[in-house]
């Protein structure tokens, strides 16, 4: 567990919901929920599951304390025979749910709960709090791993988040396609490659730009990189090839107009020698931004607020909803927030090509047909976790992912779901 205690992560309502099940006797009662999304952020055209290994990580230490639950009976939260069972609580049901890493549309059930419903309505808030942020930071930073056309993203937003989330974040971009993160509690925790380089208060430390570059070189090697737009780029550059030589790895431009002073770096890097010197430019980057640089001479590129914002969708919208009820279809009829009902599986269905056509949820297996792939896996089972993949892994099948949709699902203008939702019942034929 890397995090702090996730049991007090409960919204009032559920512990609420909990003591009147308690009382009534229906707390007991087989329930399922699941998670999903209405709709995707305005304009995108796919979202990413992102965070589910973390929940799982989260849920072995999602227990109510003597201290959580003295607060809880204290304030008035709760009543006597509740705070008894929350000090008892384990959850002891089952989770599926797709794999991190792969895509989902509106109307996927991205993750399904089963158990009690006092148990599986406690998770609500945890659940989502998890995957609504992960899931959001995923979809941004595929997004940008799309634009930057094979050059290489660092993940430097830890500044611009809460200090948790930003580790979250820098997960989460990981497993989208950035190459490093410059957060180095993340690079410990999930063992991501970090990277990073002196800011402009080191260079305006020293007495001149050719001292702070070269301390910097004597205490990292020709292999770090310079930050050169402290005072005037092209004398900057000139600077660090002076200091480090032609062999410096690369230089940093974090403010301009970056494909003008990319143009330039790259003449003026050239005309010193130092013609495998790497540019990486960063400053307020989002997808559009880098999909604007695509035609100059930028070889690396450092996101910081808009990744970990989920740039300008900093929630992926997902939702929580009681399915079904010992074996029993419920839906939800409030306009606009209708729920199917009934517990559901989910195929994507493919070309001969290997190119995703459509997605089928169904109350009850789908009649296979060939380029067929299931969606959900087991991550839970009564309680305990299943062997995950690693997040290596999830990335790689992000990747695989990304590759099967129609090549109109990777265009940054707005459009539709890229691959439609159909939901079919067991006893309704498909088409």
């Amino acid at each position: 567990m890397h995090s702090s205690r996730p049991a007090l992560l409960t919204d009032h309502y559920e512990l609420t919901m909990v003591s009147a099940a308690l009382r009534d006797g229906t707390a007991d009662r087989h329930c399922v929920f699941e998670v999903f999304t209405r709709r995707l952020p305005t304009g995108r055209r796919y979202g990413v599951v992102a965070g589910t290994a973390r929940l799982v990580d989260l849920l072995a230490d999602f227990r109510f304390d003597e201290a959580d639950v003295a607060f809880l009976r204290d304030s008035g939260v709760v009543d006597e025979p509740t705070a008894e069972w929350l000090s008892r609580y384990r959850f002891s049901g089952d989770i599926d749910g797709y794999a991190e890493g792969e895509l989902y549309f509106p109307g996927s059930p991205i993750l399904t709960v089963s158990g009690t419903f006092a148990e599986c309505v406690l998770l609500e808030t945890l659940t989502l709090s998890v995957l609504n942020h992960d899931s959001a930071i995923a979809a941004a930073a595929a997004r940008m791993v799309t634009a930057a056309r094979g050059r290489t993203l660092i993940e430097m937003g830890a500044r611009r988040a809460n200090e948790e989330a930003a580790v979250a974040a820098a997960r989460a971009s990981y497993l989208a396609g950035f190459g490093y993160t410059s957060n180095l509690a993340a690079g410990q925790r999930y063992r991501i490659p970090t990277a990073g380089t002196a800011a402009h208060a080191f260079t305006l430390l020293h007495d001149d730009e050719p001292t702070a570059f070269a301390s910097q070189v004597a205490a990292q090697g020709k292999s770090t990189t310079l930050l050169v737009d402290t005072y005037d780029i092209a004398q900057g550059i000139r600077n660090a090839i002076a200091v480090a030589g032609p062999d410096l790895r690369a230089v940093r431009i974090d403010s301009g107009d970056l494909a003008v002073l990319a143009q330039h770096s790259r003449e003026l890097l050239d005309s010193l020698g130092a013609t495998e010197t790497k540019i990486i430019v960063s400053g307020d980057l989002d997808e559009y931004a880098i999909a604007a640089l695509a035609a100059e001479p930028v070889d690396m590129y450092g996101a910081g607020t808009a990744v970990v914002t989920g740039s300008g969708a900093p929630t992926a919208g997902l939702v929580y909803k009681l399915v079904e009820v010992d074996g029993r279809s419920v839906v939800k009829r409030s306009e606009h927030k209708a729920t199917v009902g009934g517990r559901k599986v989910a195929v994507r269905r493919h070309k001969p090509s290997g190119t995703a056509t459509e997605e089928v949820v169904s109350h009850g297996a789908p009649e296979p047909q060939p380029g067929d792939r299931a969606l959900q896996r087991r991550y839970v089972t009564n309680g305990e976790p299943e062997p995950l993949p690693s997040l290596t892994e999830s990335r790689e099948h992000l990747r695989q992912c990304l590759i099967s949709i129609p090549w109109e699902g990777l265009k940054l203008s707005a459009g539709d779901p890229t691959i439609p939702v159909t939901v079919v019942s067991a006893d309704q034929p498909e088409g």
